[in-house]
């Protein structure tokens, strides 16, 4: 019996041993840093509370990773997506969209404007790509992975795998939608998948922080702290 409980207490110890244990990024890592624009930040459109804050630990980040993917919104003028194109239709309330419900949003990120502009702060030595989202008029699009109409691709899985990357780390705004929907296609590609939930924040828009969460899990994604990898 002493020997059993000596055997069970020493994996245990190992296994706290391997939790603790940082991850190291690697080669075949991305860091996918979502949305960080002026937009999103304090004094933006649509500002996500706290915003600014995660340009600190991305940018501390940033040095443990070869391979950085940057995200922009760049919606058009009138964008389908903007309650100003809907009559009657006031931010943040709904619409029926052909790929599905779509929350109206403030007009936000629109091309070429200083609005849309990623913060000047960020620091991303390594980003070699930048996808932006959101450009076709009629559909909107959180994912860094495909459209919200679930059907057209970005082409960053294709990219990703081309570089032999495996998994990916996601960072940026707001973390209950384009963080989520980039996370969980990523898993839905293939892609080992993390969220680092201090290197995000969060609209929180009648509960859809929870329910991210709840998918996000569900699809297989681990959410992390910054803590957890290992830096320079």
């Amino acid at each position: 019996m002493k020997i059993i409980l000596i055997a069970l207490l020493l994996c245990l110890s190992a296994a706290t041993h391997a939790a603790d244990k940082p991850i190291v990024a690697g080669s075949k890592a991305a860091l996918i840093v979502v949305d960080v624009q002026n937009c999103f930040v304090e004094g933006g459109t649509l500002p996500v509370k706290d915003g600014m804050a995660v340009v600190p630990v991305i940018n501390k980040l940033a040095p443990a990773f070869e391979n950085i993917v940057v995200t922009q919104d760049w919606h058009t003028p009138g964008h389908a997506s903007f309650a100003s194109s809907h009559a009657g239709k006031k931010p943040f309330e709904t619409t029926a969209m052909p790929y599905g419900t779509q929350v109206l949003w403030p007009d936000h990120c629109v091309q070429g404007t200083p609005d849309a502009a990623l913060v000047k702060a960020l620091t991303l030595p390594t980003a070699q790509l930048i996808i932006r989202k959101g450009f076709h008029k009629d559909v909107d699009s959180y994912s860094a992975f495909e459209e919200a109409d679930h059907k057209t691709s970005t082409g960053l899985a294709a990219y990703l795998k081309a570089r032999g990357i495996r998994t990916v780390f996601v960072v940026g705004l707001a973390t209950d939608f384009c963080v989520a929907w980039t996370a969980m296609d990523a898993r839905k590609a293939g892609f080992e998948t993390f969220v680092i939930e201090d290197a995000a924040r969060a609209i929180d828009l009648n509960g859809s922080l929870a329910a991210a969460m709840g998918s996000m899990k569900k699809a297989g994604v681990k959410v992390i702290e910054s803590s957890a990898v290992s830096t320079p």
